[in-house]
């Protein structure tokens, strides 16, 4: 087996810097900064935020201009949500809250009268791939797994009109 590790992700003008140590990241920040001033580049120090991912939440310290940087819980990067316990629930119930809308808005349309398995068909393509995006960076728990089966569950019960107080065999 490979191990690969990966310091740095990159997408466009957006970066993140990963290290195990806070020395080792300051390192890898002064370095950035040096390259891109040779380049006649600037780095906004008031956009640039550090999180450190641990089960057990500790300060950390890098500087960038003699400026402590603002340390944060969790952040956006590419349309997903990073926190700093490293866990997807914040992420997922977003993920819903957003395919929920989503259905919603066609709602009328998932109800009607097509068939089902076109209807089903539908959901799939376009409620679903909302909710599951990002989702191979997942490390689902058992709990975020619950909140997944109830959103699909929600899904088949509005396409059939089924009230949630409503008794019905799977």
């Amino acid at each position: 087996m490979v191990h690969i590790i990966v310091h740095t992700v990159k997408c466009a003008d957006d970066l993140v810097l990963l290290a195990k140590e806070e020395k080792v990241l300051q390192d890898m920040i002064d370095k950035l900064i040096e390259i891109g001033r040779y380049y006649g580049m600037e780095m906004n120090v008031d956009k640039t935020k550090v999180m450190r991912i641990s089960r057990q939440p500790s300060p950390v310290k890098i500087m960038i201009k003699q400026k402590q940087l603002k340390k944060v819980e969790s952040f956006k990067y590419l349309g997903s949500i990073l926190t700093n316990d490293g866990r997807c629930t914040c992420e997922i119930k977003c993920r819903i809250a957003m395919a929920k809308a989503a259905f919603n808005n066609k709602r009328t349309f998932f109800t009607s009268t097509l068939d089902l398995e076109l209807r089903k068909n539908l959901v799939k393509c376009y409620v679903w791939s909302i909710a599951l995006y990002g989702n191979e960076t997942w490390a689902l728990r058992a709990v975020d797994q619950k909140h997944l089966e109830s959103f699909e569950m929600w899904c088949w019960r509005r396409m059939e009109k089924i009230s949630w107080t409503d008794h019905v065999r799977n």
